[in-house]
């Protein structure tokens, strides 16, 4: 397992007892190789929206944090197995993987949103897209939903090897649109001039939480606190203007603190009312 890992520390009181728990290190992990969530820096380690997220609310609990760069197919088995205390590598809440892990609430909303080039005709329905060439990574979520609906939606898929292919594909003329998701989407055009993002498939909307094992219940609790209280203040908000180049909307999950903890409707759900102490 390829391992990027660093270290933050942050003062705390030396006080016996709880001072000594709090100096403990959190131990986290995500996929170094997803921009903008999380890729290499020049100068060794990650960066990315999710290791700022995440740096931030170790930061708030007054405890260290070291996060390791590791493959998405290994993190929840090695948080399973006690290697780390919960995922900072955004994951996509399902009521499947809710039968096995305890979520937070979702910090950010994962959807298919397409993107084109400047100056092409917006979509603004499906009815947009036939006839037209779609680009999408092969072997992506992205391309198998363009398989199976091109024939439905009467457009032409074309596959490319990365994400950063599909969006050249666009940009070169190659495809009219390429599908994605949102967050990539939007952090591409944010490097490309000629690349901007259009219609979001919002029926595919889904929250973006951090697992934690079922039986740390209070942990959980305890991080999903601090996403709160960096939801009220703007935090959240701002860390995805700056990665991913667009505002949030006030009913983005970046805004909005949901009932209870964890994600409503799913497995591991506490629908308790609570305040959150932002103190």
């Amino acid at each position: 397992m390829r391992k990027l890992a660093f270290a933050l520390a942050f003062a705390a009181p030396i006080v016996l007892g709880a001072a000594a728990q709090a100096q403990q290190p959190i131990r986290t992990a995500v996929d170094g190789t997803f921009a903008p969530h999380a890729f290499p820096k020049l100068d060794g380690g990650v960066q990315g929206f999710n290791v700022d997220l995440f740096t931030e609310v170790a930061k708030r609990m007054g405890r260290p944090i070291t996060i390791d760069s590791a493959s998405f197919s290994g993190l929840i088995p090695a948080l399973n197995a006690g290697r780390y205390d919960f995922l900072a590598a955004p994951v996509t809440a399902t009521r499947e993987r809710a039968e096995g892990v305890l979520f937070t609430e979702g910090y950010l909303y994962t959807a298919f949103q397409y993107g084109i080039r400047k100056g092409s005709a917006p979509i603004k329905s499906m009815d947009d897209i036939k006839g037209k060439a779609i680009a999408v990574n092969k072997g992506s979520a992205y391309d198998a939903w363009a398989q199976a609906n091109a024939g439905k939606y009467g457009f032409t898929v074309q596959t490319y090897d990365s994400q950063p292919d599909a969006v050249q594909a666009v940009v070169a003329g190659r495809a009219y649109a390429t599908l994605g998701g949102n967050t990539t989407i939007r952090y591409a055009a944010t490097r490309n001039p000629m690349f901007v993002p259009d219609f979001v498939m919002n029926e595919t909307r889904a929250h973006w939480a951090a697992p934690f094992r079922k039986d740390d219940v209070a942990g959980r609790n305890a991080v999903e606190n601090v996403l709160e209280c960096m939801k009220k203040d703007g935090t959240i908000a701002a860390l995805s203007e700056k990665w991913f180049g667009v505002k949030p909307a006030e009913d983005d999950a970046e805004n909005v603190v949901f009932p209870g903890y964890g994600v409503p409707g799913f497995p591991g759900h506490d629908a308790t009312e609570h305040t959150s102490n932002c103190g």
